[in-house]
């Protein structure tokens, strides 16, 4: 997610202001090889805790559809040993250009402003979009285009998820959209009114739904359109701009990965349909990069 912003500065002084910012800015790791990680055999893997994406188990073992197809592409390429690390989703990014882990393992959807600062693999995964709400469904929420038509509602998002840029494209005024750190807030957020309605990809809305009876899954769900274009996002791994030899051979794998059936059996142990996986080989990644923002 790019979080540049625009902001007015004086003239007198800047090369002091720059040569500070430069001095007191922690350095940025280099990072690894392929070859480095090979000869160690092992390899820090980010996860944002997000089911069914990518989360730990109670032994601290990674899960979901990103560190199990993970797993399977390092140990082909002679990386048996995972560390695994658990980020906020909205650092995941920032982590990684800071050489707090390799890779990232979280299906984080390709967007073009995300490829400026981070590699993408090929898609791992596609999926849709959902809404969480109270149960019953009290407001009558019934699609993301709400938000800007109506003043009485609010939406939580993850800080740093694609569904920040969907608002804002569906025009969507920043005031209704509640940030939030990590999904777990999400049934908090709603149940102590913070937020009306909480907006995220349709699996993990349903897995929200499953842990509650507070509340419920948009069932008239309508699916957002931008542009006139219905939205879906491609998930895919996410690696350093510095380390495009391990992306390049990572995805090399993936891609002889995704025409067996057990890849597709990993993603359908998760919730993914048949539809959500016929549609991860919809666009590639330099497509999906290169795509006009929506």
């Amino acid at each position: 997610m790019d979080r540049s912003t625009d902001r007015p500065f004086c003239a007198h002084g800047t090369r002091w202001a720059i040569a500070l910012s430069l001095a007191l800015a922690p350095p940025l790791a280099m990072a690894a090889t392929l070859e480095e990680l090979q000869e160690a055999g092992s390899i820090r893997v980010a996860v944002a805790n997000e089911v069914p994406y990518g989360y730990l188990d109670d032994d601290g073992e990674g899960r979901g559809a990103g560190p199990e197809v993970a797993r399977h592409i390092l140990g082909e390429l002679g990386i048996d040993q995972i560390e695994w690390v658990v980020t906020a989703f909205g650092e995941l990014i920032p982590g990684l250009e800071e050489g707090r882990f390799d890779m990232a393992a979280a299906e984080m959807a390709i967007r073009p402003a995300r490829c400026q600062r981070v590699l993408f693999s090929a898609p791992n995964t596609s999926y849709g979009e959902g809404l969480l709400v109270r149960a019953a469904n009290p407001l009558e929420i019934n699609g993301y285009a709400d938000f800007a038509e109506r003043d009485d509602i609010r939406v939580a998002v993850l800080e740093g998820a694609s569904q920040i840029d969907i608002m804002a494209a569906l025009g969507v005024p920043d005031a209704r959209i509640v940030r939030i750190a990590e999904n777990e807030a999400a049934i908090d957020t709603l149940l102590e009114g913070d937020a009306e309605a909480y907006a995220g990809t349709g699996l993990t809305v349903s897995q929200l739904d499953a842990s509650n009876p507070e509340v419920e899954v948009v069932q008239n769900f309508e699916d957002p359109k931008v542009d006139g274009q219905l939205v879906r996002s491609w998930g895919a791994f996410t690696f350093p701009l510095e380390a495009q030899e391990l992306r390049d051979a990572f995805t090399e794998e993936l891609l002889d990965y995704r025409n067996t059936q057990a890849w597709q059996d990993t993603l359908e142990t998760h919730g993914f349909t048949q539809d959500d996986i016929l549609n991860a080989f919809r666009f590639d990644t330099e497509w999906l990069c290169g795509e006009q923002e929506r």
